[in-house]
Order: C-alpha cells, then sequence, then structure tokens
C-alpha cells in the first residue's frame, strides 16, 4: 500500500479557529482537562487546541478511516495527549468511556461535510466533478448514493430530495430518476447531474445549479446525518461537567435547527409558571455563550469560502442535573 504523503495542514484551513478556541479555553485550561472533537477531520482545530493548553487530553473523533490516517499525521507529535477513535459522533459516550473518561469538559462540532471528502473527486461529493456516487464519510460500511438512486421507490427520492435537500422540484427529480435507471443505472455524478439538468426548467437553471440541493440530500441520507447529530447533541452535552462547554459549528439550516432547538430547550428554565420563587433543580441546565448564531467574518469569507455558510452556537454547563 502506498504511503500518504500528503500534509494535512495544506489541505485544510479550519473554519472559525480562533474563536472556537476563545470560547473553549475556560474548559480546556483546567487541570486535566478532556475536550472531544467530534468530528475530528484533519486535525485542525485539534491541534491548535493541543497547542493552546499543554495539559489537555483531546479525543478525536471521525468516521472516516482516511481522515483519522491524516489527523494522526498532524497530531503525532502530542503523543498520548491525543487519542484518536474511529466513530460516528453519536457514539460519543461509548467513545469517552473507552478513553478512560466519565466526564469531559468540552466539546466540539464542525458538522458536514470535510475538506477532503469535498476534494477528492473520487468520493462522489462533489456535483461539479464527475465520479463514482459514493457519498458515505466511512467508506466501510453501509449504502452508496448509487445504490440509493437504484433501489428507492420514488415516494420515498421525493422524501429525501425534500426533507434533506428542501428542493421545491423534488417530485419532477424523483420521476426524472426512475425514467432514466430504467435505461442505465445512474453510477456517476455526471450521470446524476445530466438527468437534473434535463428535468430542470430553463427559468430555474438560470438562477441556481438543479444538483445542489439533490446532492446535499443524498449525502444527509446516505450517512444518516441528520438522525445520527439529534442523538449526538444531546450525548455530548450529558458528559459536560459543570462549566464545561460546547462548541457547534453548522453549515446548512436543517443542522441549525437541531442544534438551536436543543440548546434552547437545555437553557430554558423548568420551573411551572406561576411559581413565587425558581427552585434550584428548575434553573437551566446551560447558559448561551452566543446570542443566536454567529457568522465568519469578512475578511474569514475571503481567506476561506468554506467559512461563507457558517453558523456557530456556543453554551456552558450551568447546572448538574
Amino acid at each position: 500500500m502506498t504511503e500518504d504523503t500528503r500534509n494535512p495542514s495544506d489541505l485544510h484551513v479550519p473554519v472559525l479557529l480562533d474563536r472556537c478556541l476563545e470560547l473553549l479555553a475556560p474548559a480546556a485550561s483546567r487541570e486535566g482537562a478532556v475536550v472531544v472533537d467530534a468530528t475530528l477531520g484533519m486535525g485542525g482545530h485539534s491541534a491548535a487546541l493541543l497547542d493552546a493548553h499543554p495539559g489537555l487530553t483531546l479525543i478525536g473523533l471521525d468516521r472516516d478511516t482516511e481522515a483519522l490516517a491524516l489527523a494522526g499525521k498532524r497530531l503525532a507529535r502530542f503523543g498520548d495527549r491525543a487519542i484518536r477513535v474511529h466513530a460516528v459522533y453519536d457514539e460519543i459516550a461509548d467513545a469517552v468511556r473507552g478513553a478512560g473518561f466519565d466526564r469531559i469538559d468540552g466539546v466540539l462540532f464542525d458538522l458536514g461535510v470535510s475538506s477532503l471528502q469535498l476534494d477528492e473527486a473520487d468520493r462522489g461529493f462533489a456535483y461539479a466533478q464527475d465520479a463514482p456516487l459514493d457519498m458515505r464519510m466511512d467508506q466501510s460500511r453501509g449504502e452508496t448514493a448509487a445504490e440509493v438512486l437504484q433501489t428507492a421507490p420514488e415516494g420515498r427520492l421525493r422524501a429525501i430530495f425534500e426533507r434533506y435537500g428542501e428542493e421545491p422540484l423534488a417530485g419532477r427529480y424523483a420521476r426524472a430518476i426512475i425514467a432514466a435507471r430504467a435505461e442505465a443505472p445512474i453510477e456517476r455524478s455526471g450521470q446524476l447531474v445530466d438527468v437534473l439538468q434535463q428535468a430542470t426548467p430553463a427559468a430555474v437553471r438560470d438562477q441556481r445549479h438543479p444538483a445542489k440541493r439533490v446532492f446535499q440530500a443524498l449525502r444527509i441520507e446516505v450517512n444518516g446525518e441528520l438522525s445520527v447529530l439529534e442523538r449526538a447533541i444531546p450525548a455530548a452535552l450529558d458528559l459536560l461537567n459543570l462549566g464545561g462547554r460546547a462548541v457547534i459549528m453548522s453549515y446548512q439550516s436543517l443542522e441549525d435547527r437541531l442544534v438551536k432547538r436543543e440548546l434552547t430547550r437545555r437553557s430554558r428554565s423548568t420551573a411551572p409558571a406561576g411559581l413565587p420563587v425558581e427552585l434550584p433543580e428548575h434553573r437551566p441546565e446551560f447558559r448561551l455563550l452566543t446570542r443566536g448564531a454567529e457568522l465568519a467574518g469578512d475578511d474569514e469569507r475571503a481567506r476561506n469560502p468554506r467559512a461563507i455558510p457558517v453558523r456557530l452556537r456556543a453554551a456552558e454547563r450551568a447546572r448538574e442535573v
């Protein structure tokens, strides 16, 4: 097997790095602190955290074995302070226990598709490059996008495009795919783009690329991203020590809604209406550290285009349950 000689720092620019470091610093600087990078990727955020906090132990999770290997090169200099785990982020509690810890002081989520996955044409994530329609973040298991397109009935395809892509032409696209696959399997991104282009009214093609939302929807379906996220955020918050902090970056509205809903729920009082005094057990579990969702500044957007859609939210545990 050929050794991967790529330098991870050349492949990926971490999004909102300074802000993430600032928000996590009070928790990460504690003696014996443990922070989980739930979406390790190529290790950019993790390396910066370990550099900034010499006493920190970091547990990095990723479902992509290629990303784990590249991150391993970047984090090797930190020795056993950097623990890498092949896991999906809803497995965070098992990963923390497997590393020998019961609780953590911080957690970082950098959601969505990674730079590595987007930039490698043969992964099939990008509609602008013709490649096999795989789209699995973990290529060792699960259905590929091509298999979903080949086997799903029209109703399921339409539901995928509507729910995960918020695509107004979902029905039209589902019918077009069913007709096209009757002639030949849709196995490459270029084939799918052609089918979608032909099914799109000219007026819509002039406004946006017809494949953008469909590719997003297929990626979310193949990787179970929203169902995983629904389990992962509560599990991560439950692991945090008092004063522990969670920082979560989303890149599309469906993710951000899930994150906002859970953080809002945890940061509200549970006291029944009309109580003259709020009892301690009804006080909010968390306090929000951001006002709404924070965006990347103009300088970072210009320097790193992948920061353009980011929405950052953060919270701190204020009460033990």
